[in-house]
């Protein structure tokens, strides 16, 4: 079942002088049709400016098409009266999650989605407490967000989402402000969301590692979809995606520079495990 479908999706920021009249627009998404299935852990890459993040913030009708169509778990984003009903399917967490911990402490945070919705009080409790065991984070229940390491934090706002019980959950470069360490605790956040409670993931980042493990990847560039597939199909496209300005993951990097100096190795590899296989393979073949 598609959770969410765009067809000749487009969107264009109007400029305005300096007396509110339009004087143009920029174009920033541009005839992009996708579909994701119920479940799926999409990943979403591009450079700044390729339009990855104003594609994401029509996946919950933050914004409204310019041109085509969107759906979401069926409904048309264009129509007010589904506005309501979209934001509780497809949540959405953001680059800095200082912007959306609103609570003192970290268990209240978490349940204030689910109160605005008119969750009874007992039902509210315990999807504070799933969501919390579901990131990690279920220790820190009374904990200040102020005492939170950045990445805590963000795991706090992807609960905070989680307790609303959506199908889907976007996040829009969530590790964007976080060290590595960070960035780890919430791509395997989000990874057991997927996996466990089958939550569909949309991933918008240009953190190359984060997404060797997302069942497809689109690549943006100029507003459009230029590269799609899985993992290993799009960065076997080592030099497109350079011609991007995207980075590829260093162990995919690393296996395409061997292979330019001869080594028999499969494009697109993805972990450091597998090219280790992939060199005893050619230390055998050599031996023979």
């Amino acid at each position: 079942m598609k959770i969410i479908e765009a067809s000749g999706l487009s969107y264009d920021y109007v400029r305005h002088d300096e007396e509110g009249n339009e004087v143009g627009a920029i174009r920033a998404v541009d005839g992009v049709s996708l579909q994701v299935e119920q479940g799926e852990f999409i990943a979403i890459l591009g450079h700044n400016g390729s339009g990855k993040s104003t594609l994401a913030k029509h996946f919950n009708a933050l914004l409204c098409p310019t041109e085509g169509t969107i759906w979401v778990d069926g409904m048309d984003t264009r129509e007010e009266k589904n506005v309501w009903d979209i934001r509780q399917t497809a949540g959405m967490v953001f680059q800095n999650p200082d912007n959306q911990i609103i609570g003192q402490v970290v268990e209240e945070d978490v349940g204030f989605g689910p109160e605005n919705m008119g969750v009874p009080t007992k039902e509210i409790w315990e999807r504070v407490e799933e969501s919390l065991k579901a990131v990690g984070m279920y220790e820190y229940r009374k904990f200040s967000p102020n005492k939170l390491s950045g990445g805590q934090k963000q795991r706090v706002s992807i609960a905070g989402v989680l307790a609303m019980h959506p199908k889907c959950i976007v996040l829009d470069e969530p590790t964007a402000m976080l060290d590595p360490s960070g960035r780890k605790e919430v791509i395997r956040a989000a990874r057991a969301l997927n996996q466990v409670e089958n939550v569909t993931v949309i991933l918008i980042t240009h953190y190359m590692e984060e997404v060797i493990h997302a069942d497809r990847v689109f690549v943006m560039d100029d507003g459009k979809v230029v590269l799609s597939g899985t993992p290993r199909e799009v960065f076997s496209r080592v030099e497109q995606l350079k011609k991007l300005r995207l980075d590829v993951p260093q162990v995919t990097l690393l296996s395409w520079e061997l292979k330019q100096k001869g080594f028999p190795l499969p494009d697109g590899i993805l972990t450091t495990q597998e090219l280790k296989e992939e060199l005893q393979k050619c230390q055998s073949g050599w031996s023979m």
